[in-house]
């Protein structure tokens, strides 16, 4: 990994929800479907982070607040919002659209920790995220707080 090199700590991605992703209803997309898609936009997120490959350690709070329909305009808006030695939180927001009245929902919101490793799959270390505005320094005491509820969840069990 070249250190020099800026590290993005956010991505946009756009997918149009084509009938194979339905679920039996055949109107909206298939839950599964979303945390497919979740895991690939974490993947992509934390890999550009970090210039690594990320396997992804957990997933914290999958909130579906509205169904998607087939035939919208799904973005996903992904950031590192924490990063530790070797992992780092992942927030991704999910915004629907529907393309036929132009109507935009929030319709998901959840968190993923990935770990970066290399090509043999060993753990790596991820570089520190600069926290530059207000908005990065409560996505990272959010993180801080999650992280903090995970630990205490384990330990418990």
């Amino acid at each position: 990994m070249n250190n020099n090199v800026k590290r993005e700590k956010s991505l946009t991605m756009t997918m149009l929800m084509t009938p194979e992703k339905a679920n039996f209803t055949g109107k909206n997309v298939h839950g599964g479907e979303i945390l497919k898609m979740l895991d690939q936009v974490a993947y992509a997120c934390a890999s550009k982070y970090t210039g690594y490959h990320a396997v992804t350690l957990s997933v914290d709070m999958v909130l579906f607040k509205n169904p998607i329909k087939v035939g919208s305009l799904v973005t996903f808006h992904a950031s590192v919002n924490y990063t530790g030695r070797t992992s780092m939180e992942i927030g991704i927001k999910v915004i629907s659209e529907d393309t036929r009245d132009n109507s935009i929902k929030n319709t998901n919101v959840c968190y993923f920790t990935m770990v970066a490793v290399d090509e043999d799959g060993n753990v790596m270390k991820v570089p520190q995220i600069e926290l530059v505005t207000e908005d990065d320094k409560r996505r990272y005491n959010d993180a801080i707080k999650r992280k903090e509820i995970r630990m205490m969840s384990t330990k418990s069990k």
